[in-house]
């Protein structure tokens, strides 16, 4: 018999990570395998399955939650989940079309197929460690035995097959040598007493006993008569199992051997990341010295500019104020016109011929003036204004010349926008390109909202929960490694100003 619950509660304890659902963030709760081997939740994967449906075939609720459902998940009506959740369940109008969503593990698309959740293996081995670790998490509250006469003691193992828990003094009571109980299953004190029988999703009535090395998935016998697995090899549990227990028991005492190269390779990342933290601090180091150039040549050329406009300023000025002062000396007693009107007053015939034949051009000049009125300057400062279309395209452009990827394009015509927003992008060098980061923001006349960042492992991506009659703004850069590729043009896209209810043929194609 296995499962003598002789784990300890420090090993449990450190492996508390491996125990946590990608999706909802907390301790697996009847864990499913997907086809990617990634595991999740039950309810998880029947509120990934709700919501994506909800998002494309009810596209009219006011939800502007742009939580991403591989973190918080709404909780979706329990009719919903019954629905999905019910054998021989078909899609229709009343239930979900979708059947396709992204691991929260992996992010890449996982297709169940026409029987959906029911086509999934339960994960009984990660359902059990769990168990334990919860069990570990609360020792202080014993389980005790169900057989003592009180007071109970406390209780060491319990029996699956009897769905009890013994102390060590009971159990060889109820469980003595020599009889079929003594064959029983018994684990370390549990309250989680539900049977481990794997059922085929493809034929419900029929166990678990084959192993397709094919597909490395398990099969019923029914599968290998006639079902999807008819022509692919095949072998027995017992002979899988020992095979992938010797493989795994290797794997294992070949990693606690090689234990002190594990922490020299710990202490050797710890130095790279140190050396990362210096180096990035330097580059921004780097980056600040350019940009403080930059600032500098556009300092000099604004003060150049400003100085410019500064001294064609005063000289207009200038020459209105004079002009103003001549025609200021038109009025009646002030400047020429008083001046004019005391030379009238000369009576000495010489002296007046002599001045008042000058003065008199002056006054024939300034009459001319006023029939044809021209300012002695202009108002416009049109040859003044600086054309930086150029420059600030070639800013907007500005990255690291050595990154070595091709620009990703955001392809318009494929791209889309209602209450949620499907973006697609080309990239040249898709091959070789590892990941892509989906950038996006609502575009605000009063300020600008930071950039929202989603990694995506292929050349399309599904923003949920836009606000209605606002304005968005997407790009998208690509990632090799380490290095990552400029920014693409962002696309500027308009939601509907009302929730927008898709037409049969356009959910088929959103979903």
């Amino acid at each position: 018999m296995e499962g003598d619950g002789s784990d300890s509660p420090v090993t449990i304890k450190n492996i508390e990570r491996e125990l946590i659902c990608p999706a909802c963030k907390e301790l697996f709760t009847h864990p499913l395998i997907l086809p990617c081997q990634h595991s999740i939740c039950h309810k998880c994967v029947k509120e990934l399955l709700l919501t994506l449906d909800d998002s494309f075939n009810d596209v009219g609720s006011d939800n502007s939650n742009q939580s991403s459902p591989r973190l918080r998940l709404p909780s979706p009506s329990m009719d919903k989940i019954d629905r999905i959740n019910r054998p021989g369940w078909k899609r229709n109008s009343l239930t979900p079309r979708t059947t396709i969503f992204p691991c929260p593990g992996c992010e890449h698309d996982v297709d169940l197929g026409e029987r959906g959740i029911n086509g999934l293996f339960r994960n009984f081995t990660l359902e059990t460690i769990v168990e334990r670790y919860r069990q570990a998490a609360r020792a202080a509250t014993a389980i005790m035995c169900d057989l003592c006469k009180p007071p109970p003691q406390e209780s060491t193992k319990s029996c699956m097959d009897c769905s009890a828990s013994y102390c060590n003094e009971c159990f060889k009571i109820h469980h003595p040598w020599g009889t079929i109980k003594a064959q029983h299953e018994y684990v370390g004190p549990t309250t989680n007493f539900r049977p481990k029988i794997l059922m085929c999703p493809e034929h419900e009535t029929e166990r678990i006993n084959m192993y397709c090395e094919l597909c490395r998935r398990p099969v019923c016998h029914l599968c290998k008569l006639g079902g999807n697995h008819a022509n692919h090899r095949v072998t027995t549990m017992s002979s899988a199992y020992k095979t992938l227990k010797e493989k795994l028991s290797k794997d294992i005492d070949y990693l606690i051997g090689k234990e002190s190269q594990v922490k020299s390779q710990i202490s050797e990342l710890n130095l790279l990341m140190k050396e990362t933290e210096c180096n990035g601090e330097r580059a921004k180091e780097e980056a600040i010295t350019h940009f403080e150039k930059l600032f500098e040549v556009l300092e000099e050329r604004k003060s150049s500019v400003l100085k410019a406009i500064d001294s064609s300023k005063k000289l207009r000025l200038d020459k209105f104020q004079t002009q103003m002062e001549e025609y200021q000396g038109l009025l009646e007693n002030n400047g020429l016109v008083g001046y004019a009107q005391e030379v009238l007053k000369e009576t000495d015939q010489s002296c007046f011929v002599q001045t008042a034949k000058q003065l008199h051009l002056r006054i024939q000049k300034a009459t001319e003036s006023l029939k044809s009125f021209r300012p002695a300057a202009q108002t416009s400062f049109e040859d003044y204004v600086v054309n930086t279309s150029k420059q600030t395209e070639l800013l907007g452009e500005l990255s690291f010349f050595s990154s070595g990827i091709d620009v990703p394009e955001i392809n318009e015509e494929q791209s889309k926008v209602y209450n949620n927003a499907l973006i697609n992008w080309h990239h040249p060098e898709k091959d070789k390109a590892d990941s892509y980061v989906l950038e996006y923001r609502k575009i605000n006349r009063d300020d600008e909202m930071s950039w929202n960042e989603i990694e995506v492992c292929g050349t399309s991506k599904i923003i949920q929960d836009l606000e209605n009659s606002s304005t968005y703004a997407f790009r998208v850069r690509a990632y090799k490694g380490s290095i990552c590729s400029p920014c693409s043009r962002e696309l500027i896209l308009h939601t509907p100003p009302a929730p927008v209810f898709l037409p049969e043929s356009g959910r088929k194609t959103w979903t």
